[in-house]
C-alpha cells in the first residue's frame, strides 16, 4: 500500500482516475473561455480549434467516468 493509499484508503487507480477526471473537466472549462477569447477576436479557426479540443477533453472525461464506475462498482 502506498503512502497515499494509507492515508486516504483510496487505491491509486481511483485516486488516479478521479484526478484525470478533476483536471479534465477544470480544463474544458478553461477551454470554454478560450473559445469566447477567439471568437471575440473574430478569429473562427482558432475558436473551431479549441472547440475541438473541448470535445476531446469531454470524450476523455467521460471514459475516466466510465472506467471509475466500473472499478467502484460493488465496492465500499
Amino acid at each position: 500500500m502506498t503512502r497515499a493509499e494509507h492515508a486516504t484508503d483510496t487505491r491509486d487507480e481511483h485516486y488516479n482516475l478521479t484526478s484525470v477526471l478533476y483536471h479534465t473537466l477544470q480544463e474544458a472549462d478553461t477551454i470554454g473561455r478560450y473559445i469566447e477569447d477567439a471568437q471575440r477576436a473574430d478569429d473562427d479557426e482558432v475558436a473551431e480549434f479549441f472547440r475541438e479540443v473541448q470535445e476531446s477533453d469531454r470524450q476523455r472525461a467521460e471514459r475516466a467516468k466510465q472506467l471509475l464506475r466500473t472499478r467502484l462498482h460493488g465496492r465500499s
